[in-house]
């Protein structure tokens, strides 16, 4: 809290007209930066403490939601900036340089999805397996023949099958060439159904440890009542902060003289992931690699369909039009090899394991879309991102034939297997 606090200041006092310092860009991105960590660390300790009340799932999704935020702040500021040059000239063209906001309204969510599964996964299981043999214990394995990696508890089906569905709808988005508002009523929807069905698991007692297992011992009134503040502190933090470290990371790069639209699209993740990112770390290091993932697997749900959702909406609501948000053929390809990405990720997750395997694929096929991003022409980029997600595809059909008993199941337990049940077994 006290590492947050300096940022927390600046970021409130620069919306509300108080007096403070203009910090150089590369000071901003540390004192930013560390009310970010410092707003992680709070939402772990809410997080944890809140499966004394409610299911482990839907406190997952609770803090998944928050720790997402800085990525919403974020993408809102582009898209309404977006829908402000719409109702300013009659129309919104993205532009390859990414001078124009239209041209970043999507940049900061895709660039940030990929981020999530292409190093946060693969982050997770590194972790978890370090931590186990720091520790003298076994991680959870994978399937049998496959390297150690990370186990999910039948628990988090939910959390894949909604994955999975909003990734099938993800993959109708770029045959558009705008965003709207039906848009928001699938994604909206598909997210309802999503948190609903979290709401039916049990509470759990959780194995807490430090700050989490102090306010979790509190009398219940006011565990609910300190749980709630930590939780609304740590989002007020990440809004106060997020937008600016974003700025600070773009405005550095850009005296480097690097492109904005990568800025844009890899740098500005490093902020808006971090706190989903630390939080599953420290999961991991405790040996709970199961809820590790699952935070992740919360934040990636949230994202493809709350935040995509939200977009149109917000553009809407900016530019006074019920016109969609413009996407151009970058925008549409940038969607495709998100999108194609994120159903390999959840063939891989059919039999609830991420084993050292997939977490390689992962990781390997991030490090490629990444480089090819930042060191080749826009065309040849176009060309190796349309290959790549080609490659996506194929592996992620192979991994559902592969697996394709295992398949029922996990939709069944997603959807209709009681909770309880799932729970119980769990145990």
């Amino acid at each position: 809290m006290v590492l947050a606090l300096p940022g927390l200041y600046l970021g409130a006092a620069s919306v509300l007209g108080l007096p403070h310092p203009e910090l150089p860009a590369p000071a901003a991105v540390a004192v930013y930066g560390l009310a970010i960590v410092g707003a992680a660390f709070v939402l772990s300790w809410a997080g944890e403490a809140a499966q004394v009340d409610m299911s482990a799932g839907l406190a997952l999704a609770i803090l998944a939601l928050l720790a997402v935020l800085p990525e919403y702040a974020v993408d809102f500021v582009f898209t309404m900036r977006a829908g402000e040059v719409f109702s300013a000239q009659g129309e919104c063209v993205p532009d390859p340089g990414g001078t124009n906001p239209c041209s970043l309204a999507l940049a900061n969510m895709t660039g940030a999805n990929r981020v999530l599964v292409g190093i946060g996964w693969p982050l997770v299981v590194l972790v978890a397996v370090l931590a186990a043999r720091k520790q003298g214990r076994r991680a959870d394995s994978g399937r049998e023949g496959d390297r150690a990696g990370v186990r999910l508890p039948r628990t988090l089906s939910a959390e894949v099958v909604f994955l999975g569905i909003a990734t099938l709808y993800s993959l109708t988005l770029p045959l558009r060439s705008t965003l709207t508002m039906a848009d928001t009523v699938v994604l909206v929807a598909v997210f309802v159904g999503y948190a609903l069905r979290l709401a039916q698991g049990p509470a759990e007692e959780p194995d807490l440890h430090g700050s989490a297992k102090w306010v979790a011992e509190r009398p219940a009134t006011g565990r609910r009542w300190l749980y709630g503040v930590l939780f609304a502190v740590a989002a007020l933090i990440i809004l106060a902060t997020a937008e600016h470290f974003a700025d600070g990371l773009v405005h550095t790069g850009s005296e480097l003289g690097v492109d904005r639209f990568v800025l844009v699209q890899w740098v500005a993740p490093l902020a808006s992931e971090a706190p989903e990112l630390i939080v599953a770390c420290l999961y991991a290091r405790r040996l709970r690699a199961g809820d590790s993932l699952g935070t992740l697997l919360s934040s990636k749900v949230n994202q493809w369909t709350l935040l995509v959702g939200t977009l149109p909406l917000v553009f809407a609501i900016a530019s006074g039009s019920l016109h969609g948000l413009p996407l151009d053929d970058q925008q549409r390809v940038e969607l495709l090899l998100t999108g194609t990405q994120s159903f390999f990720a959840v063939s891989i997750l059919v039999t609830l394991g991420l084993t050292w395997r997939g977490a390689l694929a992962l990781v390997v096929l991030f490090a490629v879309q990444f480089g090819t991003s930042i060191s080749l022409p826009a065309q040849t980029v176009h060309t190796v991102s349309l290959a790549l997600s080609g490659v996506y595809l194929l592996l992620g059909v192979a991994q559902l034939v592969r697996h394709r008993r295992a398949l029922p199941r996990l939709v069944r337990d997603g959807l209709r297997t009681d909770p309880y049940r799932l729970a119980e077994e769990a145990a």
